[in-house]
């Protein structure tokens, strides 16, 4: 098994870890090792938490907590391009279904304990915040439509508001004060995880316990709820009981 390193080391020592993980990925497969395996095997050498490579800055590692392994996955599955099966790389980066089902135990050994604990923040701050959202937009819908509302509009400000008490407009201002960023009219991908990342530590320190454990709840059974139509029970294997380490 690859020998796990952490995060957030020199330039110098990211750089060496880096293109170590990649050798390991390469040869492992060569070797004939399953190829996600190899893959989780790779991410838990890697050592950067951010890098620019070509032309894309790839944020792995959001406000330092929160680990994206899914956009290191895409990363390195590049380095290997050509020889891992097109259908598998596709259903694992563009609908989140894994080649392998594994238990938390045996990925956390893959890819080490505090890259895992870093995903379980990513999973609970970006994935089931998301969830959140989704599932009570979905149940505001629902409300119009038993009221008769057939052409209610957006709602996704009233599910905000619902939800931290602020429409997104004065959330997303208040995240790009904090974090000194720009106001622009369009948001990318990245600043949005970021959002996300932001909106979920904003619900934790302001909304009531029994509100948090409520939403929470809610958005894991409607997580569970997609999963279960795609047919998978999650994209990487996540401890649900021990919950958040932030």
């Amino acid at each position: 098994m690859a020998e796990t390193k952490n995060f957030l080391v020199p330039p110098e020592a990211a750089s060496t870890g880096d293109a170590e993980a990649i050798d390991y990925l390469k040869q492992a497969i060569a070797k004939g090792r399953h190829w996600y395996l190899a893959l989780l095997g790779a991410i838990g050498l890697w050592t950067s938490a951010e890098e620019d490579y070509q032309d894309r800055t790839y944020r792995y590692l959001i406000d330092g907590e929160a680990f994206d392994w899914l956009l290191m996955a895409e990363r390195l599955c590049q380095t290997v391009d050509g020889l891992l099966p097109e259908d598998e790389i596709n259903a694992l980066l563009f609908r989140g279904i894994p080649p392998l089902e594994m238990s938390a135990g045996e990925v956390k050994n893959l890819i080490g304990e505090r890259k895992y604990g870093h995903y379980l923040n990513y999973f609970y701050g970006v994935t089931v915040e998301e969830a959140l959202l989704l599932a009570v937009q979905e149940e505001i819908d629902k409300e119009r439509r038993v009221r008769g509302f057939q052409n209610s509009g957006e709602s996704t400000d009233e599910s905000y508001q619902r939800i931290y008490n602020k429409i997104r407009g004065e959330l997303l201002k208040m995240f790009r004060q904090e974090k000194r960023y720009p106001r622009l009219k369009s948001i990318t991908l990245t600043e949005q995880k970021e959002f996300t990342y932001w909106l979920f530590k904003y619900r934790l320190k302001r909304c009531e316990k029994a509100k948090i454990a409520s939403d929470t709840k809610k958005a894991l059974r409607y997580l569970r709820q997609q999963w279960q139509k795609k047919g998978i029970s999650q994209v990487l294997a996540a401890d649900m009981s021990h919950g958040y380490s932030v």
